[in-house]
C-alpha cells in the first residue's frame, strides 16, 4: 500500500515538473463568453453601439478625451502616422522595438530614424533622440517597452522645444502610469494593441487615444472609408473597424484590467525577490515615479559570466517546462527591410539587448507554485551553466 502511494506521488511530482508554464496566457471566463454571445444573438456584428461603449469606457480609464477603436495595433500606428506625417518627414523611433513602430512610418511615406535606447530601462534615450533631430524631423515615437513607461517628461520637453508631435506606442502598456498619470493620457496620441498576449485582449484589435478632437475625428473617418454618413465619403479611408463582437470582449477585459495589472506586478515582485543575486542574470529596472504594467518580464543574460549561451539557457528552461521568448532577437537596424539605416556601432545598447534578453512568464494566470517553479528553474540553469 505504501509503495503504491509513493509511486503515485512520484508520478504526480514528475508530471508536475514537466507541465508547461506558458509565456503568455489569455485570461477570460463566462463574462466574456456571455458578452460575445449577446452580440451574436443580436445579429449586429459589425462596429456599432458596443464598440462605441468600449471606446467611451477606454477613454475614461486612461484619462483621455477620445478613444478610437481599430482592428489592430498596427492599424492604430498607421492611422496616427498618416494623420501627423507627410511623405518625406522623419520620425524618430527606438532601434529596439517591434517592427511595426517603424514599418508603419514607411507605409505612409515617412522616414523612420532610429535612436538607441536607455541601457537600464530599454526605452528611447532622450539624449540619443536629440542627436538625431534634423530640419525634417516632425515627430517622435517612444515605446513603453514591456509595459515600462518611457521617459515621458524628458521626451515631452524635447518635443515641445523642437515643435515635434509625439505618438506614444503603448502596445504593451495597458495600465502603465508615469508619475500618477496613465500613459494613454499624454499628448499627442497613444496607440494600443489588443493582441492575445497583451495585458487585455479583444482577440485582435487596437485603440488610439487622444484629447485632440480634430485628430480623433480624422481617425474615425479614416478607419471606415472616409465615410461621413452612409455612402457619403469625404476622404480616403480604409476598413480598420473593430467589430462589436471584439468590443464586447474588450469591455469585460477592461473591467478586469486593474486586477490583472496588480497580479502581474505581484508576480514580478515575487520573481524579482526570487531571482535577485544570480551572477550573469540582470533583472528589470524600474524608473522612479512609474508604475510598470509588466506585459513582459525580461531578463538580461551575460553568457560570459553564466558560461552558457542564451539559446542553451532557453532550451534548458524548456526542458523544465518553462516557456520563454526573445523580445526581440534583431534590433531594427538589422532587419532586412531597414538595411542601410546604421550598423551595430551606431546602436550599441539595442545591439547588446537583442543578443542577451530573455522573457519569462509573468502573466496573471500564474499561481505561487508556478512562480516558485520558474525561480527554481532559472536558478538551476544558471548554476549548471556556471559549473559547466
Amino acid at each position: 500500500m505504501w509503495a503504491c502511494t509513493a509511486t503515485r506521488s512520484s508520478l504526480a511530482e514528475e508530471a508536475n515538473l514537466i507541465r508547461r508554464i506558458p509565456i503568455a496566457q489569455v485570461c477570460f471566463d463566462r463574462r466574456e463568453i456571455r458578452a460575445v454571445e449577446r452580440v451574436l444573438r443580436s445579429g449586429r456584428l459589425r462596429a456599432g453601439p458596443v464598440e462605441e461603449d468600449f471606446e467611451a469606457r477606454f477613454a475614461r480609464s486612461v484619462g483621455a478625451q477620445h478613444a478610437v477603436a481599430v482592428n489592430s495595433g498596427t492599424a492604430a500606428l498607421y492611422l496616427a502616422y498618416r494623420a501627423l506625417l507627410k511623405p518625406g518627414d522623419e520620425i524618430i523611433v527606438p532601434d529596439f522595438t517591434f517592427v511595426a513602430t517603424a514599418s508603419m512610418a514607411v507605409a505612409v511615406g515617412a522616414q523612420p530614424v532610429f535612436a538607441d535606447v536607455d541601457p537600464e530601462f530599454y526605452t528611447l534615450d532622450p539624449a540619443e533622440v536629440e542627436r538625431r533631430i534634423t530640419r525634417r524631423t516632425r515627430a517622435l515615437a517612444p515605446v513603453h517597452l514591456y509595459g515600462h513607461p518611457a521617459d515621458v517628461s524628458r521626451l515631452s520637453r524635447l518635443a515641445r522645444r523642437h515643435n515635434l508631435m509625439v505618438i506614444w506606442d503603448a502596445a504593451q502598456a495597458h495600465g502603465a502610469e508615469f508619475r500618477g498619470r496613465d500613459v494613454g493620457s499624454f499628448p499627442d496620441v497613444a496607440c494600443y494593441s489588443f493582441y492575445p498576449s497583451k495585458n487585455m485582449t479583444t482577440g485582435e484589435g487596437g485603440m488610439i487615444t487622444t484629447s485632440d478632437s480634430a485628430l480623433a475625428e480624422s481617425f474615425r473617418l479614416a478607419r471606415s472609408h472616409g465615410e461621413e454618413s452612409r455612402y457619403f465619403h469625404v476622404s480616403l479611408g480604409f476598413n480598420f473597424r473593430l467589430t462589436d463582437v471584439s468590443a464586447a470582449m474588450g469591455i469585460e477585459q477592461l473591467k478586469k484590467l486593474p486586477a490583472a495589472i496588480r497580479r502581474r506586478q505581484r508576480n514580478a515582485a515575487l520573481l524579482t525577490r526570487g531571482l535577485t543575486g544570480i551572477p550573469g542574470v540582470a533583472l528589470p529596472h524600474l524608473r522612479e515615479g512609474i508604475s510598470h504594467a509588466f506585459s513582459i518580464f525580461t531578463l538580461r543574460l551575460d553568457p560570459e559570466i553564466l558560461g552558457i549561451s542564451r539559446e542553451m539557457f532557453q532550451k534548458e528552461l524548456a526542458r523544465r517546462g518553462i516557456e520563454t521568448a526573445v523580445h526581440y532577437p534583431l534590433p531594427l537596424h538589422c532587419q532586412p527591410i531597414f538595411r542601410g539605416c546604421g550598423d551595430d556601432r551606431d546602436f550599441p545598447v539595442s545591439t547588446r539587448l537583442a543578443n542577451t534578453v530573455l522573457s519569462i512568464p509573468v502573466h496573471p494566470g500564474l499561481d505561487r507554485s508556478a512562480i516558485r517553479r520558474i525561480i527554481l528553474a532559472v536558478r538551476e540553469v544558471a548554476s549548471v551553466g556556471v559549473r559547466a
